[in-house]
């Protein structure tokens, strides 16, 4: 087994040949195989794509891509790496794998003491995970207990430029105050320079006046409390959202003048045919011109890495470090069995207490990152168009989803519904919104009465 940290298991097999090519491919004669044929020369390539991204023109790296394996990181890593969107992930899921034995980072502690707390809470936290699991609990359930150190494995793909942007990030910016995440930020650095020193000349020269973290001098509210205003709240809308949706992609045909454009949309039944016709195009475009900013109330922390997955959207959540220590989540399957829910309780409470001592003993972000459970809260804020909500709800809405996620996107979606009745009457799980279950042989079987309880939300 390899050692913990990030590794290059792939790479474009043409490296920074393309690179360079389109570094050169805006300002020389020749079609774009004569220009890529010619840049054979790896250190003019080098010194060719170094003075492009001096420059500021980053574009031309996004041509090379990588592919990473996390081995062993800490789910920390994990939640740090998703949050870049224009990275692709693929993550071992905690709904269906056993991770009982799959192990824990523990971090530099000032004393054996602290460091003997630390791993007998922490082997008391997977103690409970197996003892709820043996007795039935779901694993999708029983994973609230399982604290942010423990190990992930997932795989990564991402172009260059975002691959600088995450570098960035962790070597000079909310990474760096996490030793793990910084110190996995050097190597892999240093495998990448290995494999395509061009991208990453003076590297170090774009992290001075990198900056991640604003700062606001507003006193903090220590006694905030999450959930207020029920499991969402709809911040903002596009005014006239239908409309201009109608209005997009009637200017997007071409065929009708200003003038026709605003006669058609002034009758609701034509809006409302354009609105059906765009649910069921391959290429509904014009949905991307309805925005929604909306505001999610105590989301667990497992759950927050569903929402996280959702790629097209601006997403907005704190810092791991800001969960909630009072608040977390209580599945059904526990809440319902009492000696279940004295076990499950008294494990976030355990937790909690070891966070307030190591905080007294002011540890810094390097301990308390980790003293964490899954099921803690955040609340966090995220604005999608419409196009991307109609993805959100046939997943999350879906009776397959994970109970959680399923609660809020129904709840999101009825509330849509009061303010943009005649596009959302239309979202709803795939069955609902298309006719059709794409989940094959884990389908629910209730497409019936799933098409009921939307039409009536």
């Amino acid at each position: 087994m390899a050692n913990p940290g990030v590794y290059i298991i792939g790479l474009s097999d043409c490296d920074e040949k393309v690179c360079a090519a389109a570094g050169r491919i805006s300002t020389q004669e020749g079609t774009a195989l004569e220009i890529f044929e010619k840049s054979h020369d790896k250190e003019k390539n080098r010194k060719l794509i170094g003075k492009v991204t001096k420059s500021g023109h980053t574009s031309t790296i996004e041509h090379i891509f990588f592919n990473l394996a996390f081995e062993n990181v800490s789910v920390v890593v994990e939640q740090f790496m998703i949050e870049f969107r224009l990275a692709s992930f693929t993550v071992k899921s905690r709904r269906y794998v056993d991770f009982t034995d799959c192990g824990y980072l523990t971090p530099e502690f000032i004393c054996d003491e602290d460091k003997e707390k630390y791993t007998a809470v922490m082997d008391k936290m997977f103690s409970v995970y197996s003892y709820l699991t043996e007795r039935d609990v779901p694993k999708e359930d029983a994973r609230f207990v399982l604290p942010y150190c423990f190990y992930s494995n997932f795989l990564c793909s991402l172009n260059g430029r975002e691959m600088v942007n995450v570098l960035t990030a962790m070597i000079y910016g909310r990474g760096k105050k996490i030793k793990e995440i910084y110190e996995i930020g050097l190597s892999l650095l240093a495998q990448c320079r290995e494999y395509a020193p061009g991208v990453f000349t003076d590297f170090e020269l774009r992290g001075e006046k990198y900056n991640d973290e604003t700062e606001f001098d507003f006193p903090a509210d220590n006694e905030k409390s999450s959930s207020v205003g029920g499991l969402c709240e709809i911040l903002s809308v596009t005014t006239d959202g239908e409309k201009n949706i109608a209005r997009c992609a009637l200017i997007e045909k071409g065929i009708y003048s200003a003038e026709s454009i605003e006669k058609i949309i002034s009758h609701e039944e034509n809006i409302r045919e354009i609105l059906r016709k765009l649910i069921n195009s391959s290429r509904p475009r014009a949905l991307e011109s309805y925005n929604c900013t909306v505001r999610f109330n105590g989301v667990s922390l497992s759950t927050l890495t569903h929402f996280a997955r959702h790629r097209v959207q601006s997403v907005c959540f704190p810092n791991l470090i800001k969960a909630n220590r009072n608040n977390y989540v209580m599945p059904e399957t526990v809440q319902s069995m009492p000696e279940l829910k004295k076990v499950y309780t008294e494990a976030f409470e355990e937790m909690k207490a070891l966070y307030e001592d190591f905080k007294l003993k002011s540890y810094d972000d390097n301990v308390l990152i980790y003293c964490v459970l899954s099921g803690n809260t955040v609340d966090f804020v995220t604005t999608m168009n419409a196009r991307e909500m109609m993805l959100f709800f046939k997943l999350r809405s879906c009776t397959r989803a994970q109970w959680e996620i399923q609660d809020y996107a129904i709840d999101f979606l009825r509330k849509l519904r009061a303010i943009s009745p005649d596009l959302f009457s239309l979202y709803g799980p795939s069955c609902y919104a298309t006719g059709a279950c794409p989940e094959g042989r884990m389908t629910c079987g209730k497409a019936a009465e799933i098409k009921e309880k939307f039409k009536s939300l």
